[in-house]
């Protein structure tokens, strides 16, 4: 079938809204509805929380070395600025860990992935995940949902098949893996690759179209490079979700594994694994209480920030809430700095003394502005084009960590350039830590099969170090 409404098939971001909005719309909740149940038999979240500690334990292992021995000063984490491993790095982990130099790359990509590590030019630094390893089973489930929104990268892609045909099998994927857990149960491949051939021909043909003006005089069609057999794609993809511990694939059937079964359950009902609003805010230092309004209303989180501003003297709270700010965690960062809209004039001077430091500038240059008087909405022409696509990936980044796919999605709107592939390069220019699972989360969250895959692709790149 075909469209017969012409369109422009370009892609295109809507019109642009203030980026000094989209903070704010963390904090944004829908009315509330019955929370839905995970299917029967699915695990206690302390047991899964078990089970992705279990499977990441060797990136969780490589990436405290690499915080140990690569951090700043200590020594040179990758080649040429890029985040591959350098040979002397992966052989130092391989002789101080007990591991080979490959299993050591492999770890090594695997903590990337998940959020456990960030590259910062040449030196390494453990993720917000990391250092709430061993305490927070929320950030433990995310971190390995982040890796399972991944699997493509996780895995060597075939390199003898087009990559259109690639991205395709990576779109249809996400129907092949509900019906695994519809299943409930081992599923033989071969009705796998029946289901994956439909919905990669529903792909196709939902490209159709009829373009403007006369058309030439049919002629016999030549077959087109993603006509190549999609079994081989399929064992790929299998393989590759097996890779990070999402199925079990052998004896010509798959099966999902327990974690597995309750992430794709997870994304079916586009519900996160939210942390919970922990009681006595007030009490709690200030990395604790920004976590504990994060799911609060705007006029309670700021009421909450009073109280606890009215706790502690001004000049050690504000220190407590910057130093908040320079965690891994995105989403405390803009929290941090709501809290420092309610201290107002006594801020002004540590928050003029940050500036310098390259993670919090944009958010002390809009709150400086604020302070100084401007309208909110028009906070963010302070910032030049580099620091709005870095505070935008590090927004992006707290709403894939905290929010919902649908928030990540209308995320796109406060970017400040005017299409898709200009965002897409900017974001990859700008070297934000998280790109690449920012990228990653939005390509899955995103409902455009075009769109989606145009991420993907970018993704891949900036993991890859590729152009």
């Amino acid at each position: 079938m075909t469209s017969r409404i012409p369109r422009d098939s370009r892609l295109r971001l809507v019109r642009p809204r203030p980026l000094a909005a989209a903070p704010r719309a963390m904090n944004q909740r829908r009315s509330r509805r019955p929370a839905p149940r995970p299917p029967e038999g699915t695990p206690a979240p302390a047991e899964l929380a078990r089970m992705a500690r279990s499977g990441l334990a060797g990136a969780a292992r490589v990436a405290r070395w690499a915080d140990t021995a690569l951090g700043p000063g200590r020594g040179s984490a990758t080649a040429d600025g890029k985040a591959t491993l350098s040979d002397a790095s992966a052989e130092q982990a391989a002789r101080e860990l007990g591991l080979t130099p490959a299993q050591v790359r492999a770890d090594w990509d695997t903590a990337r992935l998940a959020g456990l590590i960030e590259v910062h030019g040449d030196s390494a630094r453990p993720g917000w995940r990391l250092r709430a390893w061993d305490r927070d089973d929320s950030a433990v489930l995310r971190g390995w949902v982040a890796l399972f929104d991944a699997w493509s990268l996780a895995y060597p892609e075939p390199g003898d098949h087009e990559p259109a045909a690639v991205a395709e099998v990576v779109s249809a994927m996400p129907q092949t893996l509900s019906f695994l857990q519809l299943s409930a149960g081992p599923v033989p491949v071969e009705q796998l690759l029946d289901l994956l051939e439909q919905r990669v021909t529903e792909l196709r043909t939902a490209r159709c179209e009829i373009p403007y003006g006369p058309q030439p005089e049919p002629r016999t069609a030549e077959p087109e490079p993603t006509d190549a057999p999609l079994a081989p794609l399929l064992d790929w993809a299998l393989r590759a979700l097996a890779s990070v511990g999402a199925l079990t694939y052998g004896d010509g059937q798959a099966t999902l594994t327990p974690l597995g079964n309750w992430a794709v359950w997870v994304k079916l009902e586009q519900i996160c694994v939210a942390a919970q609003s922990p009681a006595g805010n007030i009490e709690q230092a200030a990395e604790d209480m920004l976590r504990g309004c994060a799911q609060l209303r705007p006029n309670a989180a700021r009421a909450e920030y009073r109280a606890w501003l009215a706790a502690r003297p001004v000049g050690s709270a504000v220190t407590e809430l910057l130093g908040a700010a320079r965690g891994e965690d995105a989403l405390l960062r803009g929290l941090a700095f709501e809290a420092l809209r309610v201290v107002g004039a006594p801020a002004e001077p540590d928050v003029r003394a940050v500036l310098d430091e390259p993670t919090l500038r944009p958010y002390a240059l809009l709150w400086l502005a604020e302070h100084d008087g401007a309208d909110p909405e028009d906070a963010h022409e302070v910032l030049t084009r580099e620091e709005a696509t870095w505070l935008w990936v590090d927004t992006a980044a707290a709403v894939a960590d905290h929010g919902e796919a649908p928030l990540l999605v209308r995320h796109l709107e406060s970017a400040v350039q005017p299409t898709i592939p200009m965002l897409l390069d900017e974001v990859r220019a700008v070297g934000h830590p998280r790109t690449v699972q920012v990228l990653v989360a939005l390509a899955a969250a995103h409902p455009d099969p075009a769109l989606a895959k145009a991420v993907r692709r970018a993704a891949f790149q900036v993991h890859t170090g590729g152009s």
